[in-house]
């Protein structure tokens, strides 16, 4: 579907989302996406269109909840439950101050206006860049948009079905317009993440494009 022509990538209430790019995530990274690392330059492209850009990035205490290290006799990709509800266990991964936690170096969007990092609080998970995972604790995403004018947002990065669909789905909770670009996003696809992601993500309204519908 191509977006409204008043939500074009170069429209001052338009903003690009791009949602950890980093080398935790790349091929060789302690949470490794497939072919992350072959993102960059279609995000590249994809941020000189646009005058509003936002980076997200992870960014774990070393003792993060969502790690399985922090759980004795716990294994990587293992769910528990915890006070805010299930939590599926991580590797430990982007890592504060980690080489890990850095956003690829390829990545070149000099003009983005500002560099968002989550997960910071050691008691909660957070994939989505504006509501971490106890669904209360705000990341002030939405209301720094909305001081900007901002009403649209594209969502691009890592991973698919994971952080990416999260920042979607609370977009648009968030009352903004919202698409993401499916080529410019890779998934884990754990246990059938991906479809159920892409299905949730249709049920909000969120709208799913490719990158050749904003040049077409």
């Amino acid at each position: 579907m191509t977006p409204p022509l008043s939500r074009l990538p170069d429209d001052p209430r338009v903003a690009l989302l791009v949602i950890d790019m980093q080398y935790d995530f790349m091929p060789g990274g302690a949470l490794a996406v497939a072919e992350g690392d072959a993102l960059v330059p279609i995000i590249n492209r994809l941020g000189a269109q646009f005058r509003n850009v936002v980076l997200a990035q992870d960014w774990h205490p070393r003792d993060h909840v969502s790690f399985a290290s922090s759980h004795a006799g716990r294994a990587p990709f293992d769910n528990i439950t915890l006070p805010y509800g299930t939590q599926t266990l991580w590797p430990d991964h982007c890592v504060q101050g980690s080489h890990g936690a850095q956003l690829h170096a390829g990545l070149d969007i000099p003009h983005a206006q500002l560099t968002l990092r989550k997960g910071c609080n050691a008691g909660i998970d957070s994939y989505s860049a504006f509501v971490e995972a106890d669904r209360a604790t705000r990341t002030g995403l939405a209301g720094y948009l909305s001081e900007r004018g901002i009403d649209s947002v594209y969502v691009v990065g890592l991973a698919l079905d994971f952080c990416v669909a999260w920042t979607a789905l609370d977009a648009r909770s968030a009352g903004f317009n919202t698409w993401v670009i499916a080529d410019a996003c890779k998934a884990i696809d754990l246990n059938g993440s991906l479809d159920q992601a892409w299905k949730d993500m249709a049920l909000a309204g969120v709208t799913r494009i490719d990158s050749a519908a904003l040049t077409s």
